[in-house]
């Protein structure tokens, strides 16, 4: 007899322009080491997450797809994320590095397939995103995106090919709520997703954030997660325990209990300095990763 199929966490989602739907709270993998990564994904998928985001730059596509093969999930049950590395932008280059996501992974096609960083200095960028079309029209790829893209980046792909991006995965923390950015994207029709949610912790010890916490009878990061979630962004903490996945998951409960209010959002939103705690996109070439 086979063990059940965990249930998905009661996540929201989000329509994407391109067609299909996006579970908002996922589960990252940035920083995981390769020989972990099967462990913790099984973990995650077990815990409840059906949104898995990775990258060829992690090192740990391999381990990401063996856990999805393990976990015994419908493929449609599980959203999946990958990105092109930084050294691939060329077509021939772009379309090779894709091929070997996908084996990676052990996937005939993923959710979601982004430019990683546009690196306008050094790389076409916009032959790039043309490339990435490919993928959407032979149906190995169900949406494409970008990550990092500034406002006029993201104007120059779509001027040049129409094609608007799926998604545009930024830095967004109560540090940098890039509100400017946000409006662009909904204007748009472009999905925010946030990496580095939590500032990479520095925002959970932050006296707004934890009289919140406290007064709400959850964690920091539980309402930070939550501000996130209420904003609309697209969110996809890494934890490195069974324990924390549920703790951080708790979030969902404050959003769908409506806990917090309008001034705690607000007081949270008022942490912003414009300060990122990871690279720039301006910073970061060939030669630099975040």
């Amino acid at each position: 007899m086979t063990d059940p199929v965990p249930a998905p966490f009661p996540s929201p989602t989000v329509r994407l322009s391109s067609g299909g739907a996006l579970p908002q709270f996922g589960f990252g993998t940035y920083k995981v080491p390769a020989d972990e990564t099967e462990a913790l994904v099984r973990t995650a998928l077990e815990v409840g997450h059906r949104h898995l985001d990775t990258a060829t730059m992690y090192g740990n596509e391999r381990g990401v797809g063996r856990a999805l093969a393990a976990s015994g999930l419908p493929r449609d049950d599980v959203f999946v994320t990958t990105k092109l590395d930084n050294p691939d932008h060329e077509p021939a280059a772009a379309r090779a590095a894709f091929a070997r996501s996908l084996d990676l992974l052990g996937l005939e096609w993923v959710d979601l397939y982004l430019i990683h960083w546009p690196m306008p200095r050094t790389t076409d960028f916009i032959a790039t995103w043309r490339t990435l079309t490919e993928f959407v029209q032979d149906g190995r790829a169900r949406a494409i995106g970008v990550s990092n893209f500034q406002p006029d980046q993201l104007r120059a792909i779509i001027d040049a090919t129409g094609v608007v991006p799926a998604v545009n995965q930024i830095e967004v923390t109560p540090y940098l709520t890039q509100e400017p950015l946000r409006a662009l994207h909904a204007e748009l029709g472009i999905v925010t997703e946030a990496w580095s949610p939590l500032a990479r912790g520095r925002v959970l010890t932050e006296p707004v954030v934890v009289d919140a916490a406290r007064r709400l009878g959850c964690t920091p990061a539980q309402l930070v997660l939550a501000w996130h979630l209420q904003r609309g962004d697209v969110v996809f903490p890494k934890s490195s325990t069974r324990e924390r996945m549920r703790e951080n998951a708790g979030a969902l409960d404050l959003v769908r209990s409506g806990q917090v209010d309008e001034a705690t959002m607000a007081a949270i939103s008022g942490l912003n300095r414009d300060r990122r705690v990871g690279s720039s996109p301006d910073a970061v070439e060939l030669d630099v990763q975040r």
